[in-house]
């Protein structure tokens, strides 16, 4: 004989469930000896000032053995994971101060709760449920054991042809009644223990807040070593080709004095385009990353790029440590990218850049002498920088009326 696979799945999630709420009649109760005995003691005998602290603080040692326990029969016997409130990582070492936070946590009065007051109702339905199933077995099967009675007592039962079949069809309802019932009391428990053995919603949302945090901090640390990596690419391997390319050509000009006019023009041609491959080249890798800034750090970085300027850069740099290498990169590009705009938009005369630690914030102002009129929002670079500077939450302003001067503020938090 072959069980339909729908009746299949539906006995075993129906034995499932009974076996979870099997589970969880002891769990639930408990606690109800510590505070029926603490209650009788401190009513009956007048013992309040030993009973009532004694079950108190056995009350207080059982909640979080109880949530383990909560936690472990949820994921073992159905499948649901409760989350912890607080990840492991952020657990401290049992001290008075952890045991205040601890108290003071609303997420432990609710645990409480739960077990406190809570568990016993969620005994009573789980028993409740348990004990349909014998009584609907027994009632399913009255006909039959009512009949193998002797025949004496039968007749004396005058009900046995008129309550019977009443009570054998009671019964049938019943067991078919448990699976449902069952799996409601089931789903019943596991969003109870959810909302209030789980986290909170808000401490949900700060966790999740924390963890795109932590995941966009990753990404970028992705991104800038993959820029690392492109740059040394660029520089150890096509720079240095173009390079020998370069003196290759030269070489050939010098050493062939003899050559007809038209090769030496083209051989002219090709060496000067080679020199300016590798000037472009050289920016391309400046603008990735700089080596020098991953070697010598901010300062001798800035210092470059305000000697390659193609104005009179002003650099004060005031920084007794270095800032992770996230942090520099930015504010590298920052300056870079305000020094552009400066050379291509603002005719100015010179430029003066700042840049000084404040306590835990890196703070950069770049300002020139020009034009002014440059808006964050239309569009431009500046909105680029502004976006650069939000990745490691920074914050970019931008004072430019019209005439001058044009002054960018960033300010990069250190992380240190």
């Amino acid at each position: 004989m072959t069980i339909p696979p729908g009746l299949r799945r539906s006995v075993l999630r129906a034995r499932r469930d009974a076996g979870f709420l099997a589970a969880g009649v002891l769990p639930h109760l408990g606690l109800v000896p510590v505070w029926s005995w603490g209650l009788t003691t401190s009513v009956e005998a007048g013992h309040w000032p030993l009973a009532l602290p004694v079950s108190v603080a056995v009350i207080l040692l059982g909640v979080p053995v109880l949530t383990a326990v909560q936690r472990a029969r949820h994921r073992v016997l159905l499948g649901v994971f409760l989350p912890r409130p607080t990840p492991a990582s952020e657990r401290r070492r049992w001290w008075w101060a952890a045991a205040a936070r601890w108290l003071r946590a609303p997420r432990t009065w609710r645990q409480l709760g739960y077990h406190l007051l809570l568990g016993p109702v969620l005994a009573v339905s789980e028993l409740l449920v348990l004990m349909a199933l014998p009584v609907g077995l027994a009632g399913a099967t009255c006909s039959a054991w009512a009949w193998a009675l002797p025949v004496e007592a039968r007749q004396e039962w005058f009900g046995v042809t008129t309550q019977l079949p009443g009570w054998t069809l009671g019964g049938l309802v019943l067991l078919c009644a448990v699976p449902w019932a069952a799996g409601t009391a089931a789903r019943g428990e596991s969003r109870a223990a959810t909302a209030l053995l789980g986290p909170s919603p808000a401490q949900q949302l700060r966790e999740r807040v924390d963890e795109l945090d932590q995941s966009r901090t990753d990404l970028i640390e992705a991104v800038d070593a993959e820029r690392r990596r492109i740059e040394r690419d660029l520089h150890d391997g096509t720079q240095q080709r173009l390079v020998s390319l370069a003196v290759n050509l030269g070489l050939a000009m010098a050493t062939q004095p003899d050559l007809p006019a038209g090769a030496r023009e083209a051989l002219a041609g090709a060496h000067l385009e080679a020199k300016l491959a590798i000037e472009e080249l050289n920016d391309l890798v400046r603008g990735l990353h700089p080596a020098v800034l991953d070697d010598r750090g901010l300062d001798a970085a800035l210092s470059g790029l305000a000697d390659r300027a193609p104005l009179p850069v002003r650099l004060r740099v005031d920084l007794a440590e270095r800032a992770a290498p996230a942090v520099e990169s930015v504010a590298y590009f920052v300056v870079s990218e305000a020094l552009a705009n400066v050379t291509k938009h603002a005719r100015a005369t010179r430029a003066e850049v700042t840049v000084r630690r404040v306590g835990k914030v890196l703070r950069l102002n770049i300002t020139d002498d020009g034009l002014g009129g440059a808006d964050a929002r239309a569009g431009t670079g500046l909105s680029g920088l502004a976006k650069r500077v939000g990745s490691i939450d920074g914050t970019l302003q931008v004072s430019s009326p019209v005439g001058g001067p044009t002054t960018v503020t960033a300010e990069l938090p250190c992380g240190r």
